[in-house]
């Protein structure tokens, strides 16, 4: 009953400590504007399934990309382990799901596999983070913390590898024992047979319970820590991948104050809706302005830097990196957002996301191939909030560099990109 009161006192600071970051977060995603309206679900289920579950973009980069998707199924598998140890936990059962006989056996089964899957995955992993030279983990925006953070969470997903194994090792001793075995150990009766002959009960029973112990905390920890650190994705990568846009890569939003004005000029009867009275600002120039999808796209962001390895614009040394407008957004909509909430709506901190975070050069560096939503394995989509910023620039400041300056004065005078006269368009084809 004593391990029950103390495992339900952890359990809810646990929780109540994730519920306060998270209700922190939300108080974010309500200063943001709206985006899309969620429809076609069999779409978005086809995209969750496939992409995030099936791992489709990972698979791009075929080792890293393997190791990374069993690291991704052995937490999917393992999690109901997990979700079993909770219902221990506060009943005082053990193995409360063995009731469901083979299909149990099945999940244990496989988790147990898993653990020394990730376990060894995790290990290629640090390694590669500590001593290998990999160019996609460098650049401007990886700053020490995020360093740290890798090597933090990678650090504590291989401790909860180590005592799940550990917690199975000692369950399959004392089940050895008593000949009440539920589930199957594949990998944790290998490793018992490698413990010296004669190891007592009570040494058994110790290495089951100081390895559960350390296995439900390092889970509740890890929980805790992840809304503070870049692999908060964990959380928010399946809904992301669910929320992706439906619409064509590289359409451009439309703005709806325009449309809903111009309407109204055009046909006041055939207006959907009544115009604002006063029109907002167009683009993104701060932290308020981007949508909620803009935001839970950088939440999202893991900072793997695939996206920026296949920007051409990164790639022939201009200062873009996709990965880096993910980092600075979120970076930005953080100090922003909690002035706001604390100040008020006419806070000022005399920063702005564009210029401060994110330069000039940095946008109109992008050639809007959209090779980065291609590449980005959760389908974070960077170009939407560039273009956003360019919109900003253009329409709000009057900034654009001098050959699309041109091409618009041209447009508006001569209906063409071209300086000729409407009778000469067709000059250009000459």
């Amino acid at each position: 009953m004593i391990k029950q009161i103390i495992f339900a006192a952890v359990l809810l600071l646990t929780l109540g400590i994730l519920s306060y970051s998270f209700y922190r977060i939300y108080q974010l995603f309500k200063l943001t504007r709206p985006a899309f309206k969620i429809a076609d679900t069999g779409k978005r289920l086809n995209k969750l399934f496939v992409v995030a579950f099936g791992q489709s973009k990972i698979f791009r980069w075929p080792y890293t990309g393997l190791l990374h998707a069993l690291v991704f199924w052995g937490f999917v598998v393992i999690t109901i382990g997990s979700l079993e140890m909770v219902v221990d936990g506060l009943l005082g059962t053990h193995r409360a799901l063995g009731v469901l006989g083979p299909v149990y056996d099945i999940i244990i089964g496989s988790g147990d596999v898993f653990g020394a899957i990730v376990l060894l995955a995790i290990l290629v992993f640090i390694i590669r983070r500590l001593f290998l030279n990999i160019k996609r983990f460098k650049g401007v925006e990886i700053k020490k913390k995020s360093k740290q953070d890798a090597i933090l969470a990678l650090t504590m997903i291989f401790l909860l590898m180590v005592s799940l194994l550990g917690m199975n090792l000692g369950y399959y001793g004392l089940a050895v024992s008593e000949s009440n075995i539920e589930g199957i150990y594949p990998v944790s009766a290998f490793l018992f047979g490698l413990l010296p002959e004669g190891m007592s009960y009570s040494q058994l029973y110790m290495i089951h319970e100081v390895n559960w112990w350390a296995h439900i905390i390092l889970i509740f920890l890890f929980a805790n820590i992840l809304p503070y650190s870049k692999h908060f994705h964990v959380f928010t990568s399946l809904p992301n991948v669910y929320l992706s846009r439906l619409t064509p890569i590289g359409k451009m939003n439309t703005m709806q104050d325009v449309k809903a004005e111009v309407e109204a000029m055009m046909n006041p009867d055939a207006a959907s809706e009544p115009p604002p009275e006063e029109l907002g600002s167009f683009g993104v120039s701060d932290g308020e302005h981007i949508t909620w999808k803009n935001y839970l796209d950088s939440l999202s962001c893991t900072q793997c830097g695939r996206c920026t390895s296949v920007c051409p614009a990164n790639q022939t040394g201009k200062k873009l990196s996709p990965r880096k407008i993910m980092v600075d957004t979120r970076a930005r909509m953080k100090e922003r957002g909690y002035q706001l909430i604390k100040e008020g709506k006419d806070a000022t901190d005399g920063k702005m996301l564009i210029n401060d975070y994110i330069t000039e050069e940095e946008l109109w560096a992008c050639t809007t191939c959209n090779a980065c939503v291609i590449e980005c394995p959760i389908n974070i989509n960077q170009p939407e909030l560039i273009l956003e910023m360019r919109r900003y620039l253009v329409l709000e400041q009057a900034k654009a560099p001098g050959e699309i300056s041109m091409m618009l004065t041209n447009i508006e005078n001569n209906g063409a990109p071209w300086q000729y006269s409407p009778e000469d368009r067709m000059k250009w084809a000459e």
